[in-house]
């Protein structure tokens, strides 16, 4: 018989390559605070830089390193760096990569229960104990009739609840046969942009999108959007959906969601309830007030993977009528039939989401829950609160600045007083640097700086450097 090649790895050379791939990592972690936040490439010059055509024969792993140093690093913006001040926290830790790296081992396909129980099941177990960490409505518990599964984003979360709204608005007729009514969505003009984009993937298209105004503190007036549902509802169109908003984007603007969601119950509209970075805080009890009227909701969302020291991609969903998401998303052809979902003892989480796919996400959660516990995460959370509200502080104290909005949690948004053009050299200046990175956005038409604190090794230090340095680079 011929010798039969074979090109796979063995399993010694996983274990020599996997320890020098952690030690690599480790490494990163212990020094990231020495790169340039923010990558300073050109667009293109990483592809120039890699060969034009795929290797014919097989390279060694240390060859491939040796290409990350050289030519991925430069091109990687630091987001683990404790300098990046931008956008939103996307935190790490290490039992979330371990978790992950154990999820990836495993490459289980989380599809149905009966394809690997102890990942649905986990799964359904972590998500009722954050319903208890976060303090969230019992209704959101699996033993009730709702739940939480674990979503990628926010944005597939938010398009989840817009799909089981329109159905629930057409008597679940839309999926079979399409809709005639003409169904309305509401948010505030601070929402983010995924709620717009699932507004056209679910087909009510951007025309039925009503932004609602907000107030001095970028949260949604509840009268406002009570005048518009009446006005849609007299010119015979359907008002379906309202998406409120704990900790918008630009603003960290929270939402008032108990007289929301008293107009939404009044009007029979499902109410879902983004809150991606800021639901965190509800770790802590002196924080819970963010969540008043949450108990009113259909459904809601937040990001582990933002604040709470797991890596991407992780949001937690949860629904308070599970059967209703279930009706909207779920098909059963042939080959997925089994005996224990025809039982309808378990969840088949395939059918609580977009994908019919699923990753075993909730092996980093449960390792980070775990390894933290309450106390460990409430410590970090309450720290970065703390440290947002000095540097706050440290603005007001200065006239050359603006303290836009005052910051509830862990993003403050400042600005020059000499204007746009000077804000925006400042934006400019301080993330050439390399030192620090910040991002922008514009509130009441004025062009605004965001600091967000919230990365996994921020600390205090880093953030009384950034202040140092910003004052530094105004001064010239």
């Amino acid at each position: 018989m011929p010798e039969t090649t074979n090109y796979h790895m063995n399993s010694e050379d996983f274990r020599k390559q996997g320890h020098a791939m952690i030690d690599w990592i480790a490494a990163y972690m212990d020094n990231v605070e020495s790169y340039p936040v923010m990558s300073r490439v050109e667009p293109g010059e990483i592809r120039s830089m890699l060969p034009k055509s795929p290797p014919l024969k097989s390279e060694s792993m240390e060859a491939m390193m040796r290409d990350v140093d050289e030519f991925i690093m430069p091109g990687i913006t630091h987001w683990q760096s404790p300098n990046f001040f931008g956008f939103f926290p996307a935190n790490n830790s290490g039992p979330s990569i371990l978790g992950d790296l154990l999820s990836s081992g495993l490459c289980v396909q989380g599809m149905l229960w009966a394809t690997s129980p102890a990942c649905t099941e986990l799964e359904t177990h972590i998500l009722d104990w954050l319903v208890y960490m976060l303090d969230l409505p019992e209704s959101f518990k699996s033993s009730t009739d709702g739940g939480g599964v674990i979503q990628d984003t926010a944005s597939s979360a938010t398009l989840c609840a817009l799909l089981a709204a329109r159905e629930r608005a057409t008597n679940f007729v839309a999926n079979e046969s399409g809709f005639d009514q003409t169904l309305i969505a509401y948010c505030s003009n601070q929402a983010h942009s995924s709620v717009e984009k699932a507004i056209k993937i679910a087909g009510l298209g951007k025309s039925n999108l009503r932004l609602i105004d907000v107030d001095d503190s970028f949260a949604m007036k509840p009268s406002d959007l009570a005048k518009a549902i009446d006005k849609d509802k007299v010119a015979g169109l359907v008002p379906c959906f309202v998406c409120a908003t704990v900790g918008t984007t630009s603003s960290n603007g929270l939402d008032p969601l108990r007289p929301i969601g008293e107009i939404c119950k009044s009007n029979n509209i499902f109410l879902h309830v983004d809150a991606a970075m800021s639901g965190t805080a509800a770790l802590c009890p002196e924080f819970r007030y963010i969540h008043d009227g949450l108990e009113l909701a259909d459904s809601y969302c937040f990001n582990p993977h933002k604040w709470m020291f797991t890596n991407f991609d992780c949001d937690c969903f949860f629904v308070a009528n599970r059967a209703e998401l279930i009706k909207t998303l779920s098909i059963l052809p042939e080959y997925l039939k089994n005996k224990a979902t025809e039982s309808g003892a378990v969840f088949d989480y395939r059918d609580w989401q977009i994908p019919l796919g699923r990753r075993f996400r909730a092996l980093k959660l449960w390792f980070v829950i775990r390894h933290y516990g309450i106390e460990g995460l409430q410590h970090h959370i309450r720290e970065h609160v703390k440290i947002a509200q000095d540097f706050a502080s440290w603005v007001k104290a200065d006239d050359r600045f603006e303290l836009v909005v005052d910051p509830p949690l862990n993003l403050v948004c400042f600005r020059l007083t000499t204007g746009d053009d000077a804000t925006q050299q400042l934006l400019d200046d301080l993330n050439d640097s390399g030192k620090i990175f910040l991002t922008h956005t514009k509130l009441n038409d004025k062009l605004t700086l965001r600091f967000a604190i919230g990365q996994t090794k921020t600390a205090r230090i880093h953030v009384e450097h950034a202040w140092q340095l910003i004052q530094q680079t105004i001064e010239g």
